[in-house]
């Protein structure tokens, strides 16, 4: 979430700005001002009626002090009216205030200066290519047709138990799938320095607020509404919130948290969109690595955790580019995103394998996460 006093202090430079992330308008620039004037509006007259309640406070004493009855009966039936008051424009302001939230949680993240201005993927950047792809001197399969083949990717029977967008791995592959999850985590804990942790695959609706998949990204959800409960569409929602509403010593800092988790998501609007085999499942396995800092470090601790995630396809041998997202194609909570695109011989081109972004203080905001800085000022940290 943006800090509002950045729309109230300079929203023609906000607007600019998001601008570069899309066409679409985010929000009602004459509504966000609408709002504004109320609240000032009623603000302005409950501090009048404040100081006026404050004046009659006075006045009532100084009529008890002369044991004027009549005079203090006046009087506090005054003082009623303006706590009347008073209470019905802190019921107006609340409801302003309430909106105004609502529009603040709409709007994205704004993209950082070294982002590149663009409104599709076709406007990334290319950063760096790391290994050559192999040639082959016969017709390559896609892991469909080979893990068909071999009796080791199951569609089918995952259709049956569960519906589309599923899949059953055995053998060989269910453990190769164990594997590589486990080569992650003893990677990035043994020689990265994360703390590896369990977390809930459930979350509560504030959590995914925190990170910013709430409201606006609902439809993606799978929502147990009998228990209020989501499933989690990343490991990235529960281990950020492990700082939610807390102030962190500066000592502490950085937090790097290191999870392994499965994943759900309904991909709502992705309908016959690479749909073919294990890409877009509803479910799906994910390490995730989780860094908070200070808010003068996060981007160094981008190229870092950006790093770490490249070390795994570098152990696997498998060629790989790093690209920076453009204005247009980057998620609602980035300010800069790299995408690492891992090359596919079935499909003859590099496809996303991992994401690694700077969200700067959008989630902290929303969360409440805070660190004591060195003068001693809670200030919002960085993830």
């Amino acid at each position: 979430m943006l800090d509002i006093q950045l729309l109230r202090t300079d929203l023609d430079a906000i607007v600019t700005k998001l601008r570069k992330r899309s066409a679409n308008e985010y929000f009602s620039v004459a509504r966000f001002k609408e709002l504004e004037a109320q609240r000032k509006a009623i603000q302005t007259s409950a501090q009048a009626h404040q100081a006026e309640r404050n004046a009659i406070s006075k006045k009532i004493g100084h009529a008890k002090s002369k044991k004027d009855q009549t005079e203090v009966e006046a009087l506090m039936i005054k003082a009623s009216a303006q706590l009347d008051d008073l209470k019905k424009q802190e019921t107006d302001l609340a409801d302003v205030q309430t909106k105004l939230e609502e529009i603040l949680l709409g709007i994205p993240n704004l993209p950082h200066e070294s982002v590149p201005v663009g409104r599709s993927a076709d406007d990334n950047k290319e950063m760096r290519r790391v290994g050559t792809p192999r040639r082959f001197d016969f017709a390559v399969k896609d892991h469909v047709d080979l893990g068909e083949a071999m009796a080791m990717l199951d569609f089918t029977v995952a259709s049956k138990i569960s519906g589309a967008r599923f899949v059953v791995m055995k053998s060989a592959l269910a453990r190769l799938h164990r594997a590589l999850i486990q080569l992650m985590l003893d990677t990035h804990t043994q020689e990265h320095g994360y703390t590896e942790l369990y977390v809930p695959y459930l979350v509560n609706a504030e959590s995914m607020r925190g990170t910013g998949q709430l409201p606006k990204f609902h439809e993606d959800l799978f929502h147990v509404s009998a228990d209020a409960f989501y499933l989690i569409p990343t490991a990235e929602v529960p281990v950020t919130n492990i700082v939610r509403d807390e102030i962190i010593s500066l000592e502490t800092l950085p937090l790097k948290y290191v999870a392994h988790t499965p994943c759900f998501r309904s991909e709502a609007g992705s309908y016959g969109k690479d749909t073919r085999g294990m890409i877009r499942q509803h479910q799906f396995d994910k390490v995730e690595l989780v860094q908070i800092v200070r808010p003068e470090d996060s981007y160094k601790a981008l190229e870092t955790l950006t790093a770490h995630a490249e070390v795994i396809l570098q152990k696997l041998d498998l060629p790989y580019r790093v690209v920076c997202l453009c204005t247009g194609d980057m998620g609602f909570s980035a300010a800069k995103t790299y995408d690492i695109e891992v090359w596919l011989p079935a499909q003859n081109t590099y496809r996303e394998i991992s994401s690694c972004s700077n969200f700067e203080t959008f989630q902290a905001r929303r969360l409440r996460a805070r660190y004591r800085s060195e003068k001693g000022k809670p200030e919002f940290v960085h993830t």
